[in-house]
């Protein structure tokens, strides 16, 4: 049996470490994941680790130095009891190259139990790193006996970096069992609707500028004679901003804020709209590295309306399930959300469409399979 370690910080989320039970179940091997003991996520939320049911592989946890920063983050430990214990054939850092925990495990892997190993990358926008950032990066490279890039944007940033080891796409899944149309909850609908006929448009992230809200609310202003509510799930710094926005542009009653919900909670809301909507704008330093509610979305039937910032555009084209309007393009964003808004036929279509193709492409087994063939390669 093989035995594959991970170190991923994501999985402090009991619902991330699914994707790796998935892997195990698919696989037969024993996996062990290493994730932080304490960790701050992206809403300011403490967070220890809690197992996931079908997760029946060893999870460890390690305290760790800048919880709550990605890349910056250190482990308080040298991993090299834990290597010793669990005698890898395969290791796999859930992090960017760059990033100082992926260089710890390689590192101690390399002195304490040498075995192939990858990490993941997201970088979809080229960037020289400081040092010693640089040459962690490098050094990763080189130890590398693959690479997992989420998207193909990514794939190809890590290829101009000088990346020559073979690399396998493994984006964001779904789980068809928790995401689904039958997740559509009544009575949030209820609370949320003027009427029958009401049209609920959904958004569920961060609430932070890059993300395009102020530009969204500007053309909703314009779509007043239209029954639609906007339910806005997440928080973030630009909240403030955004409800002082609303307020000046008359919105105050078509909005619904819903603040944070655990990423459990998710499935209920997205099944709960009639339209999800990802109006992202890229900055010079950023742009969306995939859209992991674009794929949830459509897995409960749920079409979607993006910009065409980073990824956006190649999920929605790729699966059919929603549309495309240019990034911070009032007019064009205008026209589609009124076609959508009072077009039922055209979403319940697009949505359907998109179900199907995330159903056979873009399932935790459809993906884990992948990851599977790649790791048996050079195990």
């Amino acid at each position: 049996m093989n035995r594959v370690l991970i170190l991923s910080h994501a999985c402090v989320t009991a619902i991330n470490q699914e994707f790796f039970a998935t892997l195990a179940h698919l696989s037969g091997w024993q996996v062990t994941v290493i994730t932080p003991s304490r960790w701050r996520n992206d809403y300011g939320r403490v967070l220890e680790p809690q197992r996931w049911p079908s997760f029946n592989g060893r999870l460890v946890a390690f305290p760790v130095w800048g919880s709550g920063n990605i890349p910056l983050h250190a482990y308080r430990t040298f991993f090299g009891q834990v290597l010793r214990e669990e005698r890898p054939d395969f290791l796999y850092a859930h992090h960017e190259a760059y990033a100082i925990a992926t260089w710890q495990i390689y590192r101690a892997a390399a002195r304490f139990h040498p075995c192939p190993m990858a990490f993941c990358t997201w970088q979809n926008l080229y960037k020289n790193y400081p040092l010693p950032f640089r040459w962690l990066e490098q050094e990763v490279y080189h130890r590398s006996a693959m690479a997992f890039p989420g998207s193909a944007s990514a794939m190809a940033v890590l290829r101009q970096k000088g990346f020559t080891r073979p690399c396998v796409q493994v984006p964001y899944g779904s789980d068809p069992d928790l995401y689904h149309p039958q997740a559509r909850d009544g009575d949030l609908r209820r609370s949320w609707q003027g009427s029958d006929q009401t049209v609920i448009l959904g958004y569920l992230g961060r609430l932070v500028e890059e993300k395009g809200l102020q530009t969204l609310l500007k053309v909703l202003a314009t779509l007043m004679e239209l029954d639609w509510r906007l339910v806005l799930v997440g928080s973030g710094d630009y909240e403030q901003a955004l409800r002082s926005q609303a307020i000046k542009l008359g919105l105050g009653d078509r909005l619904i804020w819903v603040g944070f919900v655990p990423h459990v909670e998710a499935p209920k809301y997205l099944a709960s709209f009639d339209l999800t909507l990802l109006p992202s704008e890229t900055r010079p330093n950023w742009k969306e590295q995939f859209g992991r509610v674009i794929i949830e979305s459509m897995a409960c039937g749920t079409p979607v309306l993006g910009s065409d910032s980073g990824e956006i555009p190649y999920l929605i084209h790729q699966t059919g399930g929603g549309m495309v309007f240019s990034e911070g393009d009032l007019s064009e964003l205008r026209q589609h959300l009124a076609e959508l808004i009072t077009n039922a036929h055209r979403r319940q279509s697009l949505g359907a469409q998109g179900r199907d193709y995330v159903r056979i492409h873009y399932t935790h087994e459809a993906i884990a399979q992948s990851m599977m063939t790649a790791m048996q390669s050079v195990c």
